[in-house]
């Protein structure tokens, strides 16, 4: 039997033709096999960077006015007050304390708190370059607990509105509501952190806005290690759940990704990037 080499020729080349559309063509089925990559560390990632964010704001909210003003509840607890603040300034260092109490008490944001963030500082609470240490005594933000430390030091620019901290994070969270089977992730990082819209509205944080530059080391309650290296910063607003824009350079355990949480919308839509292929994902609150 005689075959037309020109013919072999063609159906070579169509077939070659073939593989390396398909090789290069983005893969968008959002088939990912690892639990890692499709919503994990990027749960995890923004679920602990907006605690942080909020846990900063709240210091920043009872250290401006030494009292609960700006945390009241949505019905009477704890004789109308979400938190009762408390300040010591004749220690050294100084304490600001924030106890949200031992049961859950609901704040004008609609999330549950309770236990206690404690602060340290020297000088004046509000000046610049001032370094907070703040620690944790059995916090939890919606049953989620919080530990470990936060260190900020606010930069002075002189331009009301354009401030920005350096912010030190090297805490964790408990994401398990089974106190017999913790669900711990970890996040050790250093980040700048400018505070872009709200700063005029003192008595609201809900509008407030923050963006986040800087890098991470995260361990996931699977013991697997990602690092993160933010390429654009991400967007933390304290009224969202989610982080709303970033991208997200990613080492680790899976190789490297590209994460982009998306173009500011408050949804739980992301994007992994692994190589050319790209899965939508979504993340966990």
């Amino acid at each position: 039997m005689h075959c037309n080499s020109n013919y072999l020729k063609g159906a070579f080349f169509t077939v070659v033709t073939m593989l390396l559309f398909s090789a290069c063509h983005p893969d968008t089925s959002g088939n990912l096999s690892s639990a890692d990559d499709n919503g994990g560390y990027a749960s995890d990632a923004s679920r602990i960077e907006w605690a942080n964010n909020d846990i900063i704001s709240i210091a920043d909210a009872a250290g401006y006015t030494y009292n609960g003003a700006y945390m009241r509840t949505t019905h009477i607890t704890y004789d109308g007050t979400c938190a009762l603040v408390g300040t010591d300034t004749n220690s050294t260092p100084h304490t600001l304390t924030i106890y949200f109490g031992n049961s859950d008490c609901v704040c004008l944001d609609n999330r549950k708190r309770r236990g206690t963030i404690i602060v340290k500082y020297n000088g004046e609470y509000t000046d610049p370059s001032q370094l907070h240490t703040i620690t944790f005594d059995n916090y939890f933000v919606n049953d989620n607990q919080v530990f470990g430390t936060i260190q900020t030091s606010r930069v002075d620019t002189t331009i009301t509105g354009n401030w920005y901290y350096n912010v030190w994070a090297t805490d964790s969270m408990n994401v398990s509501q089974d106190p017999l089977n913790s669900q711990i992730e970890s996040w050790i990082g250093t980040f700048t952190r400018k505070w872009v819209s709200g700063f005029l509205t003192t008595d609201d944080r809900n509008d407030d806005v923050y963006s986040i530059s800087g890098s991470a080391i995260l361990t996931r309650p699977n013991s697997h290690v990602f690092n993160f290296n933010i390429s654009t910063p991400l967007q933390v607003s304290l009224n969202c759940n989610f982080i709303e824009i970033g991208v997200v350079n990613i080492t680790g355990y899976t190789g490297a990704r590209r994460l982009d949480y998306g173009s500011g919308s408050c949804d739980a839509a992301a994007t992994i990037y692994e190589g050319v292929n790209s899965y939508p994902i979504t993340l966990a609150p």
